[in-house]
């Protein structure tokens, strides 16, 4: 089943988001279009006044070969930017796990919703962004059903999804830990049991949800 996150992510952590970084008056969208040359964000709007400025610092970057203006609307500009060869980063990723950009906007940090075809894919994206070192923040992960979406409702306490994501996104269930449930705990201003209470309880009432449920075929 299609999947759909919506997260958060600094600009630094991809290239359009560092390219673009230029200016705090200038704002960017990506064009929600598929481009057939396999190119990979080619298309931009930026929202704002000092255009020219603008242009320049991106055309300064390295890994910028081309930038043109297509489209000038009042105060937003369409860009096509062609790139260089740059290291691999979200953009390729975003390839690799076969995602959609549904929806990309931002300055720092950008706000991203993305579709993956399962969690096959999803699981793949979030791998590759462990191993590339690029962090991000999840907001909301829903699925498609009849056309419609449906958040997942793992009937967990706000303390406990706090606690979860906190321990998730310090590397707690990496094998090797990258944190210890001390350190959890004082990110959460409250001591090692209740962390440990807290974790415990929500992942079991989470897996027990995902795995022992009709929908668990849809991480296969």
């Amino acid at each position: 089943m299609a999947v759909i996150v919506e997260l958060t992510i600094d600009s630094e952590s991809f290239d359009l988001g560092r390219v673009t970084a230029v200016s705090n008056g200038v704002h960017i969208e990506l064009e929600r279009v598929v481009p057939t040359g396999g190119e990979v964000m080619p298309f931009f709007w930026a929202h704002g006044t000092d255009f020219e400025a603008f242009e320049r610092a991106v055309r300064h970057n390295r890994i910028v070969d081309d930038l043109t203006a297509v489209a000038r609307i009042e105060d937003r500009v369409l860009y096509k930017v062609n790139w260089g060869d740059t290291p691999s980063s979200l953009t390729r990723i975003l390839t690799d796990s076969e995602a959609t950009i549904l929806e990309a906007h931002g300055n720092d940090p950008w706000l991203f919703r993305l579709r993956f075809n399962d969690h096959t894919g999803l699981t793949a994206f979030h791998n590759r962004c462990q191993d590339e070192g690029i962090e991000f923040h999840v907001e909301r992960i829903y699925t498609l059903s009849e056309g419609e979406p449906g958040v997942y409702n793992f009937d967990i306490t706000s303390e406990q999804q706090e606690a979860l994501v906190t321990a998730v996104s310090e590397g707690y269930f990496e094998v090797p830990r990258q944190t210890t449930l001390n350190e959890v705990a004082d990110r959460l201003g409250i001591s090692p049991q209740a962390a440990s209470e807290r974790v415990r309880r929500g992942a079991d009432t989470v897996l027990r949800k995902v795995l022992l449920s009709q929908s668990a075929a849809d991480f296969s």
